[in-house]
């Protein structure tokens, strides 16, 4: 996850822990039950892990790459490319057709985080706000009415294969490629840093490319790292806390807004699909997305005065520029 961004990845930013590489996208666009399952399933967001403790000054020549998971643009490349013909192999090996998607596609699913044609940055927060509860639907990926990075991710001729299958035939489909959780796919995995909710061919195909640090679920972008442990950071950190309560909402970090509403916005659907909640938690809902709206407004200006500028520079003098 690379930390300078234009608007829309720029306010995508906004809703990922600066310190946690948590599950952002299980729940937008998808929902987190199983499909089909009415079950619930952990809760990720009670994570104490930390960053590791950095003391000394990064080298020159140490730097790690400026693409997701530290990635060079090449890495990146070739993990993504092998982990989708291993899922490829993995779902024929089931009796399904999945067509390995290429790097450009994974990427559009990637970059295509908190953004829809035709909408400003402003008209998107009052609409949006973060896209968590606002865009939660709990079904799968393939079945989403708008172009989700999840769907875009899979690539249209998967999406199309999907389409064509009976009702039945698609919950095994989606069993088989994400496991429990049918919106955990690999282009949201890799686009948030953490592969921790995927399952199925999709996470047997992550394990055997991605390395066990980079499988953990506390991973932390070594750039990421850095940048955090910085004094400067730190500043900005109570500076930013400090500007979001004087408009009335308490939080001391970008990542605390967004874990909070997923935790809240679990607690009240359980992961079902909306037509499958209860009067009260239809109500219970629509308040919370209410509430992401108001917040965001006020991330969002906190974020763009205060965090980036610092981070910004900090990167620059990391790589003699920011990373794009």
């Amino acid at each position: 996850m690379k930390r300078t961004q234009d608007f829309p990845q720029r306010l995508g930013s906004i809703i990922r822990s600066r310190r946690f590489v948590l599950v952002a996208f299980v729940l937008i666009f998808g929902g987190i039950a199983a499909y089909g399952s009415g079950s619930k399933l952990p809760n990720p967001w009670n994570n104490s892990s930390s960053a590791a403790s950095l003391s000394k000054p990064i080298s020159q020549d140490k730097l790690p790459g400026t693409e997701e998971f530290g990635l060079t643009k090449r890495e990146l490349v070739e993990k993504i490319e092998a982990v989708e013909a291993l899922i490829a192999k993995c779902m024929s090996g089931h009796g399904f057709e999945y067509i390995a998607v290429d790097y450009k596609t994974v990427y559009r699913g990637m970059k295509a985080d908190k953004s829809l044609p035709g909408l400003s940055e402003e008209e998107y927060i009052a609409r949006y706000g973060f896209g968590i509860s606002t865009m939660y639907t709990g079904k799968p990926p393939q079945l989403a009415s708008t172009t989700t990075p999840a769907k875009i991710g899979l690539g249209e001729q998967n999406v199309r294969i999907f389409s064509n299958l009976s009702a039945a035939d698609q919950v095994a489909y989606t069993h088989t490629l994400f496991g429990k959780n049918p919106d955990a796919s690999f282009s949201v995995g890799v686009e948030i840093e953490n592969f921790s909710w995927t399952g199925g061919c999709t996470r047997e195909a992550i394990e055997q490319v991605f390395t066990p640090e980079q499988l953990k679920t506390n991973y932390v972008n070594p750039m990421n790292a850095y940048i955090d442990q910085d004094p400067r950071m730190l500043k900005a950190y109570q500076e930013y806390s400090d500007c979001m309560a004087e408009e009335g909402f308490k939080y001391k970090r970008p990542g605390d807004v967004e874990d909070g509403l997923r935790e809240r916005l679990y607690t009240i659907t359980g992961g079902l699909p909306i037509d499958k909640l209860s009067p009260e938690a239809r109500a219970a809902l629509e308040a919370l997305q209410a509430e992401e709206r108001a917040v965001a407004d006020v991330a969002f200006d906190c974020e763009e005065d205060i965090i980036e500028p610092v981070e910004q520079q900090i990167e620059k003098e990391m790589y003699g520029r920011p990373p794009k």
